[in-house]
């Protein structure tokens, strides 16, 4: 069975504004030993402020979860229903503990329609502290969309927290395109990007808007259908409202999706969720991980080694997923890619919003099945990329029988990566990595 929700280990990723280093000491962070006292005594006191405003907010939580439709489960319910979280029942581990697939019924709540359910139980030594696991409820009980995933109930007992989400049957994105060997159809990649995009565009949309913060293929769930819904929403964020044009705050995601400008300067905005949504276009498109070190050095980093390569159309039907060759039409291929390219625009503002990414992939799933001309005669963007492959070999005076150049050889300089992905790899060294 699937993991049904995929959660990975999140810390703060060090950009300028989080750096703890003294540049007069050769990069290294120095301390004496009474700063180091007074530091310790200022996290325990911290430490102990945080527990109590949790506890309030706990409080806060359950008065709201009383007249709302969120489930306050007891911890010998959620036992029960995992089966006393049984080591066959686990759907997925991580930093912040286990998730376990379960059933809640009337055996265990009278009035409780036989559910399917994933059960998250926060390890209380793990990376997702009272905070993080507020944020979840505090949105998730808030809001309901059809791309968002459903939170049923949660317990919060003693030390024990525990959420309670309806189950995903297909889980994530992450393992269907990147950890298993049968394939996404095109069509099943569009419809994802797009139930993602609406998920996405609506959290930007309500009155305070809600920054995601966190945006990759493991947090995005898929049921039985497809659907795509978003997960795992611990570092969720309010956004700026009224005349403010950002929200400062300090910086955590995951390396290779979070976005040049936040990771520099701590600075939120939608349009950061914008870049994140970007990346995980770009590694539909490619069939290729955001960060994957096993790749020659120039290809670790996704977006700086194919970004380039979008707006170049004979290089882009190189670089696409050759797991779906032949399913798209050469029009919407393109359409995509420049509108990844788009997304992930240095510059903020030169992205789109996600309201406007909407109406783009609800346009390109509106094309017709289109064919690519190439000399008169209409072959299939499959055939044309075979064509180009051999135009180019021809230029080149290879022969068939010889290599094709390694893909990293097709990445030229573009208008606009220049200083853009010179930014780019500065603000990329500078994170900590995040698995």
């Amino acid at each position: 069975m699937g993991n049904c929700l995929t959660s990975e280990a999140k810390q703060p990723l060090k950009g300028k504004s989080g750096s703890h280093l003294n540049p007069s000491h050769g990069g290294k962070a120095l301390a004496l030993p009474s700063q180091n006292k007074q530091k310790n005594s200022r996290s325990e006191v911290n430490n102990v402020i945080t527990m109590l405003a949790a506890t309030k907010d706990v409080e806060i939580l359950r008065q709201k979860s009383s007249h709302g439709n969120v489930i306050v489960f007891t911890y010998n319910e959620l036992r029960v229903a995992t089966k006393n979280f049984r080591g066959d029942q686990i759907l997925g581990q991580g930093g912040f503990g286990t998730v376990y697939k379960g059933t809640i019924d009337e055996g265990i709540r009278p009035g409780i329609q036989s559910t399917q359910v994933a059960v998250k139980v926060l390890n209380p030594e793990g990376i997702q502290g009272d905070r993080e696991w507020l944020a979840e409820v505090n949105y998730l009980g808030q809001f309901s969309h059809p791309n968002l995933v459903k939170l049923i109930g949660y317990c919060c007992e003693a030390e024990h927290r525990l959420l309670v989400y309806e189950f995903m049957a297909c889980g994530s994105l992450e393992k269907h395109l990147f950890r298993r060997v049968s394939l996404m159809t095109w069509s099943i990649r569009m419809k994802i990007a797009l139930g993602a995009s609406k998920g996405l565009a609506f959290l930007h949309g309500v009155e305070r808007p809600i920054i995601y913060r966190d945006f990759k293929t493991s947090n995005i769930l898929l049921d039985a259908d497809y659907n795509a819904k978003l997960s795992d929403f611990g570092l969720a964020k309010e956004g700026p409202i009224g005349d403010q044009t950002h929200v400062s705050t300090r910086v955590m995601g995951t390396y290779g999706y979070a976005a040049p400008e936040y990771v520099m300067t701590g600075h939120l905005t939608a349009r950061s969720d914008v870049y994140g949504f970007g990346v995980v276009l770009l590694e539909m498109l490619i069939g290729r991980q955001a960060m994957d070190k096993s790749r020659p050095s120039r290809e670790h980093n996704l977006v700086e080694w194919a970004r380039p390569l979008l707006i170049h159309n004979r290089k882009l039907l190189k670089i696409l997923d050759p797991r779906v060759e032949g399913q798209y039409p050469i029009k919407s291929a393109q359409k995509l890619a420049n509108l990844a390219y788009q997304c992930l625009s240095q510059n903020p503002k030169g992205r789109p919003t996600m309201s406007q990414v909407v109406e783009i992939l609800e346009s390109i799933q509106d094309l017709p099945g289109d064919e690519f001309l190439l000399g008169g005669s209409s072959v299939t963007l499959y055939e044309a990329s075979k064509e180009s492959s051999k135009s180019e070999e021809k230029f080149n005076g290879r022969s068939k029988s010889e290599p094709r150049k390694d893909y990293a050889a097709l990445d030229s300089p573009s208008p606009d990566s220049g200083s853009s992905n010179a930014h780019a790899k500065s603000a990329s060294e500078s994170l900590l990595l995040i698995d």
